[in-house]
């Protein structure tokens, strides 16, 4: 499958910026961009019943597509599924996208660090693991939102959001602790950075929003052959629901990507 595409999967269209960021590092490599939208949003769903759901949906998206490599840009998915996907497909490149509490925890002067999630995501053992590895020195609050992947998704749909709507979400992020303030927000879910100007024109004081795409996408280019097989075929997104509306088809078309009947 050296000359098969790239496969960039999540729950909605948030992924898309690891697409963008993919793209750069590989503009000669073929992509196909999965919505799973039918099942969108992911953070009402009981775990086993998720990780089933996403395992047999990716049986049907292997065989069709026969990806060289896949792109799981859902923190939600990566944080619940990525293990069982390995295991069910052991001959499959899988990258995921995880918190990006490392590197956070590396660049803070203050020591105070927020991961702006899903609630899902909040709720994993993964993400506490990653803390107690990489930032047991930090004071991390983990902010589990409820709204904003859906107020990201009104966003790039170019709905008007209300501002004080995306504040409620993000202001549980900035704490003073003993003359310290918040400097780094890990964004954990790759729907966020879409609404990134629009939380630093809201935000309390400046921080650093942390945004994983490129780090993401640069381990993907790194799992890639360096044999590269010219197509001639577009770049494809594929909605699970197979009923993408004519604003997110359109949205596609800007994204340079063909939808998939």
């Amino acid at each position: 499958m050296s000359d098969g595409p790239i496969l960039v999967f999540d729950s909605g269209i948030g992924g898309l910026t690891v697409l963008r960021e993919a793209r750069v590092l590989m503009p000669d490599r073929r992509f196909v961009y999965v919505v799973d939208d039918a099942a969108f949003p992911y953070g009402g769903w009981e775990e086993g019943a998720l990780d089933r759901h996403i395992v047999n949906l990716f049986g049907r998206l292997i065989e069709e597509h026969q990806p060289q490599l896949c792109v799981i840009a859902c923190n939600t998915a990566s944080t619940l599924v990525l293990g069982s996907l390995r295991k069910a497909f052991a001959d499959m490149p899988f990258v995921g996208t995880v918190p990006a509490i490392k590197p956070a925890a590396e660049r803070t002067r203050s020591g105070l660090v927020s991961v702006l999630a899903t609630p899902g995501t909040v709720k994993r053992a993964y993400t506490r693991d990653l803390i107690q590895s990489f930032a047991a020195q930090c004071h991390v609050r983990l902010v589990g939102s409820e709204n904003l992947a859906s107020l990201a998704e009104r966003h790039i749909r170019g709905v008007h959001n209300d501002p004080a709507a995306v504040l409620a979400e993000i202001e549980p992020c900035f704490v003073e602790q003993d003359g310290e303030r918040t400097d780094i927000v890990v964004l954990a879910c790759t729907h966020y950075p879409f609404l990134a100007n629009v939380f630093r024109r809201l935000a309390p004081w400046p921080v650093d929003w942390l945004d994983p795409a490129e780090a993401i996408a640069r381990r993907a280019l790194s799992l890639l052959p360096d044999v590269r097989a010219v197509s001639d075929e577009p770049d494809i997104a594929v909605f699970t629901s197979g009923a993408p509306d004519f604003a997110i088809r359109r949205l596609m078309g800007g994204f340079g990507l063909s939808v998939s009947t």
